[in-house]
């Protein structure tokens, strides 16, 4: 995907943020506790988007401040988890001094970010022995009708569960983890999940309507009425770590304020 293209399919998750929040999957604790580790850590999130991650580190005790680029999708966020801290800011510019906080987490986000600017940014704001945290829900394609669901949604596997971190001359995997969980899907459930991808939100008007056509078509085809059915989803779970010694800048970012508010830094 071209960088221009890329920016432009990221942008539009802020005019389907209500959607994203009522139709995407959560994160499983054991996921969580896997990335995070058993005690409370000092988490800047990037990507932040609806809560969908940060609610669940709120509640096993961790301090997150969570960020995000989409004042849209940051407003549900406060809903969704409101003991978090929330700053508006993008992971090419993160508003923390130097060696501050304990891990650096990303869902459903890393592969948005521009990595040459991003990665440095992580390194300079993670205390020594820090960990970058990164985390996808990824459909169990496996199943046919899960297969067939992102067909349509024109998603490519390649890369699921590989190392994220390949080529990077910043960071090195540690270490990698898989959780599987479910998310009961509905048949507006299946639609409301493809209306939340860049790639529907990006789709002119007809051709996405056509689109939501076709997802009814292949939920009538398999689902089982008020029952629904159950998606399969795949935690993809990795760690890694400073490699070397990265250099202080001379300058350092502001300090994100204590008082909890939505703060703009664009």
């Amino acid at each position: 995907m071209s960088t221009p293209d890329r920016d432009r399919r990221a942008a539009s998750f802020s005019g389907v943020a209500a959607t994203y929040a009522d139709h995407r999957p959560g994160y499983p604790p054991a996921a969580v506790e896997w990335l995070l580790g058993s005690q409370p850590a000092r988490v800047l999130e990037l990507g932040a988007g609806t809560g969908k991650l940060t609610a669940t580190m709120c509640s096993l005790g961790h301090d997150v401040l969570a960020t995000d680029p989409s004042a849209e999708m940051l407003s549900h966020l406060h809903r969704t988890a409101p003991p978090a801290r929330i700053v508006r800011a993008r992971a090419e510019k993160i508003p923390l001094p130097w060696a501050s906080v304990d891990v650096v987490v990303a869902a459903q986000a890393h592969h948005w970010f521009d990595g040459d600017r991003a990665l440095p940014e992580v390194a300079r704001v993670l205390r020594p022995g820090g960990t970058l945290a990164l985390v996808w829900n990824v459909g169990d394609l496996k199943v046919p009708w899960v297969r067939r669901f992102f067909e349509l949604l024109q998603f490519d596997p390649a890369g699921r569960g590989e190392d994220p971190f390949t080529g990077s001359d910043v960071f090195s995997l540690t270490g990698r983890h898989v959780v599987r969980h479910w998310q009961k899907f509905f048949r507006q459930t299946m639609v409301g999940f493809a209306a939340s991808t860049s790639y529907a939100a990006t789709l002119p008007t007809e051709e996405r309507e056509d689109l939501f056509g076709r997802v009814t078509e292949l939920y009538d085809s398999y689902g089982r009425g008020p029952d629904g059915l159950l998606m399969p989803w795949i935690s993809y779970c990795y760690r890694g770590r400073v490699q070397g010694l990265v250099s202080r800048p001379p300058a350092q970012r502001a300090p994100v304020t204590d008082d909890g508010l939505l703060i703009d830094f664009n």
